[in-house]
């Protein structure tokens, strides 16, 4: 079956499916999966303080970033509100970073902004290099990655395509709801700050200088008592229509939260990522258009 592409959002115009999503799930669970995710921005930044001026703005501890080892970052407003989700991966003389499309040309304004003296040069390479799903079981980003550039973009992809099986974002987001892995776009909103959504310890090093937004997170963290959860959510799977992104939920008829991304997992069924209040009860049943959620309380890593 020919493909089905994304019609909108963030993934618009990538592959969706490409007709059968369960046995393109169990192919990227088993590690023999890859998907085409040339629609997302691409950042280089090259200059010898290239590190430890991205540790400074980020999130992440990023100073000694070994070679070739793929990070995330988060970058924050000044009231510690998720502004940015990046995934960074450095070859020794320049870091390449790959972001939501849509944020590529606001992270560059801004990087651009904070150069000051430093040695650093900031380009938007996104027609130029395009960043692949390789085959491999998922690693905690939801890669592994490639980066490659465009004109090697077809050889790369048919050589991916002799030995594994081509996966659209279906198939992607199934796995990374299943996994309770946050994306930006997604369970972000306005108000969203990154101990709500289980990127302490991930994105967010905990034991770094100052960022900014950081008196927030460290705030937070020391109370102990974000305004928020991420939830994993099990919906009831008799229902034929399921909630989509943005769908308000209800806990006895009051607004509690709101859904993400919702799934179709082959094991699990149909599951969704949810941002609840803190005091909703975590036996609570919940409700969004009528559909019955169970949910299952994100947990930061240690």
């Amino acid at each position: 079956m020919s493909a089905v592409l994304v019609e909108d959002g963030p993934d618009k115009g990538a592959i969706w499916h490409f007709g059968e999503p369960n046995k393109e799930q169990k192919a990227l669970v088993k590690g023999g999966g890859w998907a085409d995710l040339s629609h997302r921005g691409v950042i280089s930044i090259s200059g010898k303080d290239r590190l430890t001026w991205l540790h400074a703005l980020t999130t992440q501890h990023l100073e000694q970033l070994p070679v070739a080892t793929w990070i995330d970052a988060l970058i924050l407003d000044p009231l510690g509100h998720v502004q940015d989700q990046l995934f960074l991966v450095d070859d020794g003389n320049t870091t390449w970073i790959h972001l939501e499309k849509e944020r590529t040309r606001s992270v560059v304004d801004y990087l651009n902004q904070m150069k000051f003296m430093l040695k650093v040069e900031v380009t938007d390479n996104s027609d130029n290099y395009a960043v692949l799903r390789a085959p491999g079981k998922a690693d905690r980003f939801g890669g592994p990655y490639a980066l490659v550039p465009r004109s090697e973009l077809k050889n790369t992809t048919e050589a991916f395509s002799k030995s594994h099986t081509q996966v659209g974002i279906w198939a992607l987001e199934a796995e990374r709801v299943a996994a309770q892995r946050a994306r930006l776009l997604f369970e972000t909103d306005h108000k969203s700050i990154p101990n709500e959504l289980g990127f302490l310890n991930n994105a967010v090093h905990m034991n770094k200088g100052c960022y900014r937004g950081q008196e927030t997170v460290a705030k937070v963290f020391n109370l102990g008592q974000p305004p928020r959860r991420l939830v994993l959510l099990h919906l009831d799977g008799s229902m034929v229509a399921m909630p989509e992104h943005g769908a308000k939920l209800f806990f006895e008829d009051k607004e509690v939260g709101y859904i993400g991304t919702m799934a179709r997992h082959y094991e699990l069924g149909p599951i969704a990522l949810g941002v609840i209040r803190r005091t909703t009860p975590i036996d609570a049943n919940l409700k969004s258009d009528n559909v019955s959620a169970l949910q299952t309380i994100v947990k930061e890593s240690n």
